[in-house]
């Protein structure tokens, strides 16, 4: 099976709400319905910031991505961060998630900003293995604010 890379479009709603749902509850994480609503709307603003892709299988959605552009104190390009990535759990195995991580490089690399990372909680093993074949593990902790 081949899998297609397209961008989100208005029509996406329901298969966009069910995947990051799906990605929402692996992270134990909810949001409220005019949170998810605002996240929709912001994919499909036209931003130049934001985006948003669905991966197929069999004209199918199987997986998303959500990444951003934004400056950059030492890169004068700026950078892009790849903020979600999920793959239904059926569809993984099949290079949904290496598609849409270089589906982002794609997109970093035509809007001049080469530079993409992105985060992981150390316990998601399954997903680094494929990290550490497409990205560089760097030795940065990350802190938010209590």
């Amino acid at each position: 099976m081949a899998v297609a890379i397209r961008a989100i479009r208005a029509d996406d709603f329901d298969d966009w709400h069910r995947l990051w749902t799906g990605y929402l509850a692996y992270y134990e994480t909810t949001l409220s319905d005019e949170t998810k609503k605002i996240a929709f709307a912001r994919l499909l603003a036209g931003d130049t910031r934001v985006h948003g892709l669905l991966a197929e299988l069999d004209e199918r959605p199987v997986g998303l991505v959500h990444y951003l552009f934004h400056d950059h104190m030492w890169r004068p390009e700026g950078i892009c961060y790849l903020q979600d990535l999920y793959t239904d759990a059926p569809a993984r195995g099949h290079g949904v998630g290496r598609a849409l991580i270089k589906a982002v490089y794609l997109a970093a690399d035509k809007a001049g900003a080469p530079q993409v990372y992105w985060l992981t909680q150390d316990f998601n093993q399954a997903a680094r293995k494929l990290y550490d074949r497409v990205g560089q593990l760097t030795p940065f902790i990350r802190y938010d604010r209590p």
